[in-house]
């Protein structure tokens, strides 16, 4: 490939767009290694004189053509607008408006040794002083958005609760503590009849309050730096969807099950939790009609509207045999016809099944909860973190996600109606049958 020796052969190649597109090719095909430093040596005065912006060449195909170039545009980098190298600027990321072109690109920009290679991407936010693994960076929001809604679409309590964003580790949410009826309501307002030019008798509430404690939530995976460097959009996919569902799982398996030590307090471990006990002479492991029937009489009625069945999947063959006693015969109350689906409510409600919830015949098999009365508090946006050097022997790259949240919730125990004695609550549990 003969080199550009002539100020007249330089106007030419300004001149002729496909001419200068046939020399690049050459010149990429003469040196396949290197190809940016010999491309940039070769015609970078040709380009930054004819006002020409390249495109930079994807280093997945180092043999393959510059893509296009388009005469007329204001001057540029070479590394043009799809990626930011060594001295890219902040008005050129703004430019970008910080986006990046799919998962695997801004995956492949936190690694060290591409920040080593060709400097710190302006679109990476640091979170620290530190860089890389030891500061971490932001998520970008066009990402954190699709890995949210992923896990949304299974989550099952964080889309019924209500969430709230936490601008501090600690937030303290005032509430009016409310545990019975049967003389009052809201902690000890109480209404009178008064007769006329009687005495008012005066009344307040009693007033608590909700606290919730940021935890964090990490997220741990490695990948092969071959996988890595071959197929950065199959690692957005494999990626978002294991981040995906893992942080829809643990979610919630925190709001379900937690105990509050250093995790959510789950609907298990509540203090406003009812538990409806078994039925005489129940055999173990078993759900019979008149343990549905109980739990329902449990429910606040202002909750049955919105509540849910929550259960293990081990719990349908007993919801498919539930019966009742008519006469000296019986009925069956749940599946009465194998060729169509399977009802998917119970008293109207639906039915919901987890892994989450405990295995069959121990408490925590079936809830029937309404969690708009559980709360979610948001503290962090999720993060990540990328380091090559925990695995180095594997020649792996590990990757670590974070976010901070907390959950609980919002009423602190069972309320005792205004006739009766047993106790109501937006959370009820079936107690274990052994």
């Amino acid at each position: 490939m003969a080199s550009i020796t002539t100020e007249a052969q330089l106007d030419d190649l300004q001149n002729d767009p496909e001419r200068l597109k046939d020399y690049i090719r050459g010149v990429v095909a003469e040196s396949a290694s290197g190809v940016e430093e010999t491309i940039k040596s070769a015609v970078g005065d040709a380009v930054s004189a004819s006002g020409i912006a390249a495109k930079r060449l994807p280093q997945s195909d180092e043999s393959a053509a510059l893509a296009d170039v388009e005469p007329g545009i204001t001057k540029g980098s070479w590394l043009g607008g799809d990626t930011l190298g060594r001295g890219s600027s902040l008005s050129e990321a703004k430019g970008l408006n910080g986006q990046f072109k799919h998962f695997g690109e801004f995956l492949q920009k936190i690694h060290p040794m591409v920040q080593q290679r060709a400097g710190m991407d302006a679109r990476l936010k640091v979170l620290g002083e530190g860089q890389g693994d030891q500061g971490g960076f932001l998520v970008p929001e066009q990402f954190t958005t699709n890995i949210m809604a992923l896990a949304l679409e299974n989550a099952v309590v964080r889309p019924r609760a209500f969430v709230m964003p936490m601008a501090a580790p600690t937030v303290t949410i005032p509430s009016v503590r409310s545990t019975t009826h049967a003389s009052n309501v809201f902690g000890g307002v109480q209404a009178y009849w008064t007769p006329e030019h009687g005495t008012i008798t005066a009344s307040e509430p009693s007033f608590s309050r909700i606290v919730l404690n940021a935890k964090k939530l990490t997220l741990y995976t490695s990948a092969s730096n071959e996988l890595l460097a071959d197929s950065a959009v199959g690692l957005e996919a494999l990626l978002s969807r294991m981040y995906a569902e893992a942080i829809s799982y643990f979610e919630d398996d925190g709001f379900i099950n937690g105990s509050g030590a250093g995790d959510p307090i789950g609907i298990l471990n509540a203090n406003a939790l009812v538990t409806v006990a078994k039925e005489t002479g129940q055999a173990a492991a078993t759900i019979v009609s008149a343990n549905i029937d109980k739990m329902w009489s449990r429910l606040l009625p202002q909750s049955k509207a919105n509540a849910i069945w929550l259960v293990h999947p081990d719990t349908f063959p007993q919801l498919a045999a539930l019966s009742r006693t008519v006469g000296t015969g019986g009925s069956a109350v749940f599946v009465s016809n194998m060729a169509s689906n399977a009802p998917a409510s119970i008293y109207g409600r639906p039915i919901i099944e987890s892994e989450k919830c405990q295995t069959l015949g121990t408490a925590g098999d079936i809830f029937l909860v309404d969690l708009s009365y559980y709360v979610v508090g948001d503290r962090q946006a999720v993060t990540m973190a990328a380091s090559p050097h925990v695995r180095f022997q594997q020649d792996e790259m590990v990757w670590r996600m974070t976010s901070r949240i907390d959950g609980k919730p919002w009423i602190d125990s069972a309320l005792t109606p205004r006739n009766g004695s047993n106790t109501l609550s937006a959370f009820v549990n079936l107690a274990t049958r052994s």
